[in-house]
């Protein structure tokens, strides 16, 4: 292949990857903001409006239990048969489950039943984005040219922000659409139309090539078995990216997906002015993700993380008196600063994921830290955050644990680095080898 043609497959890769993570994130935020405001009293009945809230929480929770389970399985048959042909399955999985929870019947309807079908296709969407991400990552950065893994990389990091304007704008104009009805059946529309944009992206995936560094690694290497690679020689690697990849999705799930319930519940903002505000961050962090991406590619991945870490300690304390406020500026000014600086973070992961193993078993590994790393993080943050609110009726707690996270992820950065010092010192430095990797292709 020219280096021609390996541009334009690369521009491919970077579209593909964009397309199919925006779509996942798409169903997987559209699932969350349900769960904050329709589906604790349809499919989750109370007399307790806590409870009714913290049943549809947890069944939220569980879609990220199920993510590294996907991620491990993808990652298998990822790193072994093909990164492209387990990219196109994720998005086949999510689209059919979309489908069903647009379909699926209210408790009203059918008793205890729905929430148990609820929880089930939960659980399958969790394996399908855990298959998404960790692949798409991948794909997107072994067809990079060694200079701009970050950005190609920020290609389908992009995707998070992109899903969750989409899923964010089809709700505003449902709800505009179908008025009052919109409770009772106008949000199914939206998990519904998701099934035209699953179409649109498996037809371009299937028009893209495989990694050149995967076809290179099976014909070098097809020896162990991935998972059991990372667990025996990649642990500690592992366990630090799995908190580096935790604590962004503490914040950005408090301030686009609790605080939207605790803001309509108690607070009595409008529904569709918070929506607009999570608009707004997702437009701004798709700004700043590519310049950001850029500016990895000329520094150390764990820089700009730090700085991340340290900025989401300080924008969450001065996220809960300002959103408490009652003013929708100083709400919107706050939430817009929380979500940016988890930017700073969110830029730096998929370099640091990628270059923490090898591409024999990167699919698995990048999956595994991700994956883990969600439930760790944003997969419980709502849970949390109302039980913390519950328990003391203040919101400081919530702002401590946001800093008390920021502070692990500060010390798995500093962990990650004497890694691979000490791994350099002995002769086996995996960031390089995965530079070589790069190189060695183009």
């Amino acid at each position: 292949m020219s280096r021609a043609e390996q541009r334009a497959e690369a521009r491919r890769a970077v579209r593909a990857t964009f397309m199919g993570t925006t779509i996942e994130w798409y169903d997987f935020y559209l699932y969350a903001a349900c769960a904050a405001l329709i589906f604790g009293p349809q499919f989750f009945p109370s007399d307790s409006s806590t409870a009714s809230q913290l049943g549809a929480f947890a069944s939220f929770a569980l879609g990220f239990i199920a993510r590294p389970l996907g991620g491990i399985l993808a990652g298998h048959f990822g790193d072994r048969v093909g990164r492209k042909k387990m990219l196109i399955l994720s998005l086949t999985v999510m689209g059919i489950v979309s489908t069903f929870i647009g379909l699926l019947p209210s408790y009203e309807q059918i008793g205890v039943a729905a929430p148990v079908l609820l929880v089930v296709l939960r659980l399958v969407q969790g394996l399908a984005v855990g298959a998404e991400w960790g692949g798409a990552v991948t794909m997107a950065v072994e067809h990079a040219p060694a200079n701009r893994k970050a950005l190609y990389g920020a290609a389908p990091m992009m995707g998070l922000p992109a899903g969750l304007l989409l899923s964010s704008l089809v709700l505003i104009v449902l709800g505009a659409l179908t008025g009052p009805a919109f409770i009772e059946w106008g949000w199914r529309i939206a998990f519904l139309f998701s099934v035209l944009l699953v179409v649109l992206s498996i037809w371009y995936r299937r028009r893209l090539t495989e990694s050149p560094i995967f076809e290179a690694s099976v014909a070098n290497e097809p020896k162990a078995l991935p998972l059991m690679e990372v667990l025996r020689g990649y642990k500690a690697p592992l366990g630090f990216t799995i908190i580096i990849a935790a604590v962004p999705p503490v914040l950005a799930y408090l301030v686009l997906t609790w605080a939207l319930s605790y803001g309509t519940t108690s607070l009595g903002y409008d529904r569709n002015h918070l929506l607009w505000i999570g608009i707004l961050c997702c437009v701004i962090q798709l700004i700043m993700m590519p310049y950001l991406a850029t500016v990895v590619d000329r520094t150390n991945p764990r820089i700009l993380a730090g700085v991340g870490a340290v900025l989401m300690s300080i924008t969450a304390i001065m996220f809960f008196p300002l959103f408490e406020t009652g003013n929708l500026l100083l709400a919107g000014m706050a939430t817009v600063a929380a979500h940016a600086s988890t930017t700073f973070a969110f830029a730096a992961i998929p370099p640091i994921l990628t270059q923490a193993f090898p591409s024999r078993m990167r699919y698995t590994g990048v999956s595994m830290a991700y994956q883990f790393g969600s439930i760790l993080g944003g997969g419980f943050a709502p849970m949390i955050a109302t039980t913390l609110f519950a328990a003391t009726g203040q919101t400081w707690p919530i702002g401590l644990y946001v800093v008390t996270a920021s502070v692990l992820m500060l010390l798995s950065i500093a962990g990650l680095g004497l890694y691979y010092r000490a791994q350099s010192a002995a002769g086996r430095d995996t960031a390089a080898e995965e530079r070589q990797e790069m190189v060695s292709v183009q």
